[in-house]
């Protein structure tokens, strides 16, 4: 089997969970392929994600590397599964990787939670107020790629409105409720359509008003997607230049930890709520 040439953050995180263990039990990666049967630049390539790994060598590498969380290695022997072709696959060639790696993370997450200071989270948006975000960005896009976008949102949005949707926290800031993208109709619509899903049982939206002051991540857009097992969940963090995607256990902890304290400090669903529909009264 030839090496991947593109590869998803799904494909990359199964090679850097290799890498974790077999350098946290002191493995060499020349060992590591004699007790493989394998040569050294296999080993390389499958903790780079270029190429994938057998559940057989996988458990055999974990027993070797004295991890016994059963758990865990098996939620990581179904992650290196020869994925099935998901829905975002559809974009690929016309959309940039980033967007795809954001399908893919939401998914195969079993909860998302998230912290949104200007925009309203992606999963929660409107098409109209998604299409003027996206005819904001700059270089300007062409239509096309407006339409593309706006497709590819929509598609995204199936994970908490399919028959088993995935549970959404979402904390958003007073700002993002009061920014009007598109006008003052298309920001009612926008506020109206978050009360709409804030009431179902699997969404939850907590309001972060302006008097509580300062706050950590201010500025910036989080999204937490819990995995299978702590170990494998995943940040994605928002940047003009596309996602990044972190998993570090110290990075996780630390998102863990702000997201909590967001949760505490935000308004509860009840009167966040009240709070929203105060904002739409005054458009």
């Amino acid at each position: 089997m030839t090496p991947r040439t593109v590869l998803t953050q799904r494909q990359k995180r199964v090679g850097s969970e290799l890498r974790r263990m077999r350098t946290a039990a002191g493995m060499s990666a020349e060992y590591a392929a004699g007790l493989l049967g394998v040569d050294r630049s296999r080993i390389s390539n499958m903790e780079s994600g270029q190429r994938s790994i057998s559940a057989e060598r996988l458990r055999t590498l974990a027993c070797n590397c004295d991890c016994t969380d059963e758990t865990y290695i098996e939620a990581l022997v179904k992650m290196a599964e020869p994925p099935q072709a998901g829905w975002w696959e559809r974009y690929r060639g016309s959309l940039p990787q980033g967007l795809l790696d954001i399908s893919e993370t939401e998914a195969y997450a079993v909860r998302l939670r998230g912290a949104n200071t200007v925009h309203v989270p992606g999963l929660l948006q409107t098409s109209e107020h998604a299409m003027a975000i996206f005819r904001a960005v700059v270089p300007e896009l062409p239509e096309h790629e407006v339409a593309l976008r706006l497709a590819h949102r929509s598609e995204r949005q199936s994970v908490i409105t399919r028959d088993d949707p995935i549970p959404l926290v979402a904390v958003i800031h007073e700002a993002a409720l009061r920014m009007q993208f598109g006008g003052r109709d298309v920001a009612r619509g926008q506020l109206k359509y978050l009360l709409e899903v804030s009431e179902w049982d699997h969404v939850t939206v907590l309001v972060l008003p302006f008097d509580h002051g300062a706050f950590p991540g201010a500025g910036q857009t989080v999204v937490y997607a819990e995995g299978p097992v702590r170990q494998l969940d995943t940040v994605q963090i928002d940047n003009s230049h596309g996602p990044d995607f972190l998993h570090a256990d110290g990075q996780l902890a630390k998102y863990r930890a702000q997201l909590d304290l967001l949760e505490g400090l935000a308004l509860s669903p009840e009167r966040s709520r009240d709070f929203i529909r105060e904002i739409a009264q005054q458009l």
